[in-house]
């Protein structure tokens, strides 16, 4: 969103009660990205930014899918990006025992 008059980034969640899942939505007001970068966007050393490193989305990745979730990216292109991601929901029985 670097260079551009409106900026705007919101995060919503839901619960996906069917699903036992929680969902993460981050959404911004960017350019958004082409098709062909957004299908590769979380293999590692892949990169839109100038200095960036390419590792930050696939760790995500890796972290979001080791703890039975999933992440997937939607752009639209000239109007900004929506990452999402999802993660088992945690009843209160189960948080009882975290220290």
């Amino acid at each position: 969103m670097e260079g551009l008059e409106r900026r705007e980034l919101s995060v919503e969640t839901e619960a996906k009660t069917d699903d036992g899942l929680v969902e993460v939505s981050v959404r911004d007001t960017g350019t958004g990205i082409a098709p062909k970068v957004a299908a590769q966007l979380f293999q590692p050393f892949v990169t839109t930014k100038q200095h960036g490193m390419g590792v930050g989305l696939s760790i995500c990745r890796t972290i979001i899918e080791s703890h039975g979730g999933k992440i997937t990216v939607d752009s639209d292109p000239g109007r900004g990006m929506t990452f999402r991601f999802s993660l088992s929901a945690v009843d209160r029985e189960e948080m009882a025992d975290v220290q």
